[in-house]
């Protein structure tokens, strides 16, 4: 793959561009001359321009020698080349993008890749088939979208949580010029939600917070959002079976509320009763906190379960 070849002939002004003293003949203005990318446009006293490094530029102009009309044309620097994915789940698809200019060839148009030789994808180290192409997400962006569709199974074992996809980006050329591989892992998962409590335990009676941070819920990056307590199951032993919008859990907001403006974390505060529904609750009996997430990456309904014991 020779890209810096292509990127050259990208721009066949520069490499073939003619001296001032050529441009002049062809009736171009020592003022409209134009200096290959990295030069100066210097009228000399003599009214002939020259293109010259700035350095020099600068040390004519400061000897009376000449004037600057130009200054040196800076190339555009170069984006590091990254690897972005976006959450992934099991039986799904990865979505990422890599950025590298050195496959922006045509900066006015978007540009559609071939993956051939750039990539290489596994599964708990199990190579799988990619994608055949790419697609620029926009004109000049440097950036391309890549959409890589999980196999159900590997080596005839479904997918399942935590399994690790493995990313490798075969770069030619990277930010400094030379040849590198960028490696990205992704670990699957059906919700990126988590429950937890926190502040005086689990005893009957005693208040404490029932904490969700849950990504997916935080919609509003300007104010706190909310989260229905009837998404919390409540399950105890004795066939206890309700939602965290029971009364009986006395909460202090019919909602878990997020605890900041784009903070992600959502909290309510409850104490569990000697009773619930006509059932008793006694010391030492499991209870199970599960939150239904219906925002997950798989498009599937999940529960995220805390598991604990009364105090």
């Amino acid at each position: 793959m020779v890209l810096s070849l292509a990127l050259v002939l990208a721009n066949p002004a520069n490499a073939e561009m003619e001296s001032p003293r050529k441009q002049m003949k062809k009736g171009i203005s020592a003022e409209d001359v134009t200096c290959k990318t990295g030069l100066s446009l210097v009228i000399r006293n003599n009214g002939f321009p020259v293109c010259v490094k700035s350095v020099t530029a600068e040390k004519l102009e400061r000897k009376g020698l000449g004037k600057i009309i130009t200054k040196e044309i800076q190339m555009p620097a170069k984006r590091p080349e990254e690897i972005q994915v976006v959450p992934a789940s099991a039986g799904s698809i990865v979505n990422f993008y890599i950025t590298d200019d050195d496959l922006n060839l045509a900066h006015s148009g978007i540009e559609t890749v071939s993956t051939e030789g750039l990539f290489e994808f596994s599964i708990n180290g199990v190579a799988i088939d990619g994608p055949t192409s790419m697609i620029e997400t926009g004109p000049d962006t440097g950036k391309f979208y890549i959409k890589l569709q999980l196999p159900d199974t590997v080596n005839g074992k479904p997918l399942s949580q935590d399994d690790v996809v493995l990313i490798r980006y075969l770069d030619a050329s990277d930010y400094s010029g030379e040849k590198q591989v960028l490696v990205k892992s992704v670990p699957l998962t059906k919700s990126f939600a988590k429950v937890q409590t926190r502040g005086g335990g689990s005893r009957i009676g005693h208040e404490f917070i029932v904490r969700v941070y849950e990504p997916d819920a935080n919609r509003d990056s300007k104010n706190e959002d909310k989260i229905p307590l009837s998404q919390l199951k409540y399950e105890g032993e004795g066939g206890i079976r309700t939602t965290l919008a029971n009364p009986v859990f006395d909460a202090n907001s019919s909602y878990l509320i997020e605890t900041g403006p784009n903070t992600g974390i959502f909290e309510v505060e409850i104490e569990i009763p000697r009773q619930i529904d006509g059932k008793t609750v006694d010391i030492g009996d499991w209870y199970e906190i599960k939150y239904i997430d219906r925002s997950t990456p798989s498009n599937t309904d999940e529960e995220i379960v805390l598991k604990g014991r009364i105090g």
